[in-house]
C-alpha cells in the first residue's frame, strides 16, 4: 500500500490513524517515510508563521508539539531525550535566529536529516530547510565537537552553596610549574595569548568573592537571548573580581 504525501499528514491522514508515534520504527512500513523534499514541503507550509517567542526550553517543545501535529503523530505528554529527536522519521530540529548553527554534544550523523528553522527578530517562523549529515559536514570548519554541560539541583536552590571547597585534583600543582605563572598560547595568523594565573584564585575564594552578586539584577535581553544574558553575566563578574572585560590579554581566572 502507497500513500501520497499529502495523504498521510493532511487532516486525518494515514499516518494519523496508523496510531504510529514518533519514536516508532519505519522499517517494517516505508510507505509512511516522508523524503526530505516532502519533509520540507509540509513542515514549511505547517510552521511558517508559528510564534516560538517562549524562553528556550519552553521553544523547543511549542515546535516538537506543533511538528508532530503537522505530521498527525499524537503529541507526547513528554519527549524523550532520543537521538534523534523525531527517530521515526529520522530527524533532528534546530531554531536559529542566526546562520551559526551549532550541534550540542553529538557528532554529525551523514544520513540523519537535520530540520532547520528561521525566525525572524520577532521569533516566529519565516523559513523551513531539511538537509542531510552530509551537506552540514561539509561546512564543518573545525570538525570539533561541541560540548553542553547542565547541572540540575534535587532540591529547590534557596541560597548559595559551595558545592566543594577543593579545587580538581593537581590544578595548583600544574599551574605552580608555568614559568612565572604567565602561559602564552599560539593563536592562528600569528598571534599570541597571554594567560596570566598570577591571581588565580582556588574555588573557595572564588566563591566568596562572587557572593556579592547574589540579589544582582542582570537586564533582561530578551526570552530566548541566553548567549547575550550570558555576557552580561560575564561582564558582572569580570566587574566583581576586577578584570578586564573582552581584552585579549592578562586574565585573572
Amino acid at each position: 500500500m502507497r500513500f501520497d504525501c499529502n495523504s498521510i499528514v493532511d487532516g486525518n491522514g494515514a499516518l494519523a490513524k496508523s496510531g504510529k508515534t514518533i519514536y516508532d520504527s519505519l522499517k517494517e512500513s516505508p510507505m509512511f517515510f516522508l523524503s526530505s523534499d516532502d519533509l520540507e514541503l509540509i513542515l514549511g507550509k505547517g510552521l511558517m508563521g508559528l510564534d516560538l517567542n517562549y524562553p528556550l526550553r519552553t521553544r523547543s517543545k511549542v515546535l516538537k508539539s506543533r511538528i508532530c501535529e503537522v505530521l498527525g503523530y499524537p503529541v507526547p505528554v513528554s519527549f524523550k531525550k532520543s537521538k534523534p529527536r523525531f527517530p521515526g522519521q529520522d530527524f533532528d530540529t534546530y531554531i536559529q535566529k542566526s546562520n551559526n548553527l551549532q550541534i550540542w554534544n553529538d557528532e554529525i550523523v551523514a544520513n540523519r536529516r537535520y530540520v532547520i528553522v528561521r525566525l525572524n527578530e520577532l521569533s516566529k517562523v519565516v523559513g523551513v530547510r531539511v538537509v542531510t549529515g552530509e551537506i552540514l559536514a561539509r561546512l564543518d570548519t573545525t570538525g570539533t565537537l561541541t560540548k553542553k554541560f547542565q547541572a540540575k539541583s534535587r532540591e529547590p536552590v534557596t541560597s548559595s552553596v559551595l558545592v566543594s571547597r577543593a579545587d580538581a585534583y593537581g590544578v595548583h600543582s600544574a599551574i605552580d610549574a608555568i614559568p612565572d605563572r604567565m602561559l602564552m598560547l599560539e593563536k592562528s595568523g600569528g598571534r599570541r595569548l597571554v594567560l596570566d594565573f598570577k591571581n588565580f584564585l582556588s574555588v573557595d575564594a572564588l566563591y566568596k568573592r562572587l557572593l556579592p552578586l547574589v540579589g544582582k539584577r542582570l537586564a533582561d535581553p530578551g526570552l530566548d537571548q541566553e548567549r547575550n544574558r550570558g555576557a552580561a553575566l560575564h561582564k558582572a563578574v569580570c566587574e566583581v573580581l576586577g578584570t578586564v572585560e573582552c581584552k585579549r590579554q592578562a586574565v585573572s581566572i
